[in-house]
């Protein structure tokens, strides 16, 4: 039997050793869906519930696996349906392919059904290469192009495959003119700076009393010589949130995670600084960086696209970070002067995981958030693979999860997109099917399209061998993250109509999909909860009802942005007493008896003694809120909002002196 186009395609996608294609059928695709059968199912197709989830499932695939993920959808709408993931895909850095089905050649220019201009939906998306297979001569080079691209470029790229090419008989390119031979493989390749840029580097990061880094995923092939810098350097490191699993957060040095959803000591660390090194990462959030003129500045960066931009540095480094920083450590001198910096940022990190414990520990009603997340923390396997969704959620994952062992996280960096973290999770168990994954998410996301994935999850749950797959929602029937943008950004109240949700029981829908569904309501139910889940012998769903009136305050917080909340109170905020309350109660637990004063605070910052604190009358030291309290609850809200007053008049004179401080939207870096 004569081998067909669309069984070439999928024999060469094999040579590619592509094992897996995340995909949704329709009869755009018909010749490549005959032709999965004929292969019987290698690589193997996985049927997603939407285009877009396909994709989704693509990249976290591609993230969390370091290899390419590959997607397909038919014409018109299945096209149409995978511009979010491929989006997401190409703002990460992520080589994905995607394979796209087209009306017959025969129709093209007559109106036809499904008929799109797809050379015009993908030429951004797909721009660093996209092409219309129309004769079978055209591959295997069309198809090769496109990976060896995706892998070159760290970005997404699409074939597109008209239907009735694909029932035709495979004929390679001849040797002759105007056709083009392709070849297999491609080797690995390292890109190193010249010698005189690296000796620039060493000079400037020598002479540096105070050194900051910043790692990001770029800098994840590199864990062991990043220590190294670490150490020889005394330098604090900060992780953006696409790093986060690049170092363990068990290094006391490790300062977390930076940006609106970072730690106070990265912030600290960034602020007074003399020297900057960073390592594979583009943080958008210039303002989180060190104050311009402050320090003297090195960046390393595998893509000369990418370099020289956020921050003005001295020398631009392009080159892999592990060649890279293997090539400048014998040029780095060992620092003794720097010894006092580091551990005053050691000091720094052990305050800030005290007071993110103490804000976990803060009473809510029912459930505080954090409190949450704080009790996955110690639960988690160490070679868990873990996946964040946009929103609230992402703040709590940042803040409270310790990276440790050999851990693996992510979630949509830049696009920041909503909806990733259930098909990143799908596409990270079908990357890894012998580790744990967990996928943290907001109850927004899940009406969004996670509900529908659930279906998914439970057609392959019986695919690993690892059963543990566990999908926590924080529902709190509101879409919290906007709500409290619009609060602190433009000091507007909570619009009802726009942000509150359905009551919808995430777990009851799990138990009709035959998966374990758990409803945690009080927070004495969270840690057995989490326990329940991971101790699963399938997919389980852990829902927790949680208080959206607990704000995700950053940690450096100017109150011209609490001062902008309060005014949405003003304005008649549906939430606004529970807020208020919440909101002063968290920051609160920086100013506890006992701590010491922070090292931006100065003498000046009076401490408070609130009723809310871990331990204190009002709470049972784990966040349960004892009964009977609802009027001193009044007084404190009260008395919090006098606090805040008097707290920002102080902060406005320090912010004076430290530098204008950040009111950036939520997403996530790089």
């Amino acid at each position: 039997m004569s081998e067909k186009v669309s069984d070439y395609i999928l024999r060469r996608l094999r040579e590619w050793d592509v094992e897996h294609v995340f995909g949704y059928p329709g009869d755009g695709i018909n010749g490549l869906l005959a032709a999965w059968e004929r292969a019987k199912n290698e690589p193997r197709f996985v049927q997603a519930r939407h285009e877009e989830m396909a994709a989704f499932e693509a990249v976290g695939y591609a993230k969390f696996r370091g290899t390419l993920g590959v997607c397909t959808a038919t014409s018109g709408p299945g096209a149409i349906h995978l511009l979010n993931g491929l989006y997401d895909a190409k703002l990460d850095h992520v080589p994905v392919v995607a394979i796209v089905g087209q009306t017959a050649r025969s129709a093209m220019g007559g109106s036809y059904q499904q008929e799109v201009d797809l050379h015009s939906l993908f030429k951004d998306v797909a721009s660093d290469f996209l092409e219309t297979v129309t004769v079978p001569e055209q591959l295997p080079n069309v198809l090769d192009r496109a990976i060896r691209t995706a892998y070159a470029r760290r970005a997404p790229t699409a074939v597109i495959v008209h239907s009735d090419v694909q029932e035709l008989e495979y004929q390679p390119p001849g040797h002759e003119f105007k056709m083009v031979p392709s070849s297999l493989g491609s080797s690995g390749w390292h890109t190193e700076p010249a010698e005189a840029a690296l000796d620039h580097a060493a000079e400037v990061l020598n002479s540096g009393k105070k050194v900051a880094v910043l790692a990001g995923q770029g800098a994840r092939g590199a864990r062991a010589e990043v220590q190294q810098v670490a150490g020889m350097l005394q330098a604090g490191v900060a992780k953006a949130l696409l790093g986060m699993d690049v170092l363990p957060d068990t290094l006391p040095y490790v300062t977390g995670p930076i940006g609106l959803l970072g730690s106070r000591p990265s912030y600290e660390m960034m602020r007074d600084c003399d020297t900057f090194l960073t390592i594979g990462s583009s943080l958008p959030y210039s303002q989180f960086l060190p104050p311009f003129g402050k320090a003297r500045a090195v960046q390393i960066d595998i893509d000369p696209h990418m370099a020289g931009m956020r921050y003005p540095y001295e020398v631009n480094l392009i080159g892999d970070a592990r060649s890279t920083l293997r090539r400048l450590l014998p040029k780095l001198r060992q620092k003794e002067e720097g010894r006092e910096w580091q551990e005053e940022l050691m000091a720094s990190v052990d305050r800030w995981k005290d007071v993110m414990r103490r804000r976990a520990e803060v009473s809510a009603d029912p459930v505080n958030p954090e409190y949450v997340a704080h009790c996955l923390d110690p639960l988690l396997p160490e070679n868990a693979v873990i996946t964040a969704d946009s929103g609230s959620t992402t703040n709590w994952y940042a803040r409270h999860l310790t990276m440790r062992g050999t851990m693996r996280g992510s979630l949509s960096g830049t696009l920041a997109t909503m909806g990733c973290a259930v098909p990143y999770a799908i596409g990270a168990k079908f990357a890894h099917p012998d580790r744990p994954v967990v996928a943290l998410v907001g109850d927004g996301a899940m009406q969004m399209n996670g509900l529908a994935e659930l279906i998914t999850l439970a057609k392959y749950r019986m695919s690993w061998s690892d059963p543990r797959f566990v999908i926590g929602v924080w529902n709190n029937r509101d879409l919290n993250q906007v709500t409290w943008e619009m609060r602190a950004m433009s000091g507007s109240p909570q619009f009802v109509p726009s942000q509150a949700l359905p009551d919808v029981s995430y777990a009851a829908f799990a138990r009709t999909l035959g998966m374990t569904g758990i409803r945690a309501e009080k927070p004495e139910d969270v840690e057995d909860a989490w326990r329940q889940a991971l101790d699963a012998d399938g997919p389980a769903v852990v829902e927790f009802m949680t208080d959206p009136a607990v704000p995700p305050i950053p940690p450096h917080a100017d109150w011209d942005q609490i001062e902008s909340t309060v005014a949405s109170i003003v304005k008649g905020d549906s939430d606004r007493k529970a807020m208020v309350k919440q909101g002063f109660k968290a920051k609160l637990q920086e100013f506890l008896p006992g701590s010491r004063p922070h090292p931006s605070d100065g003498d000046e910052v009076q401490h408070q003694e609130p009723d809310t604190a871990a331990g204190a009358p009002g709470t049972d030291g784990r966040g349960r809120s004892t009964k009977g309290k609802e009027a001193k609850g009044d007084r404190e809200s009260a008395s919090g909002r006098h606090g805040g007053e008097k707290g920002g008049r102080k902060s406005r004179k320090r912010k004076a002196e430290a530098g204008r401080e950040d009111r950036a939207p939520k997403g996530p870096d790089a």
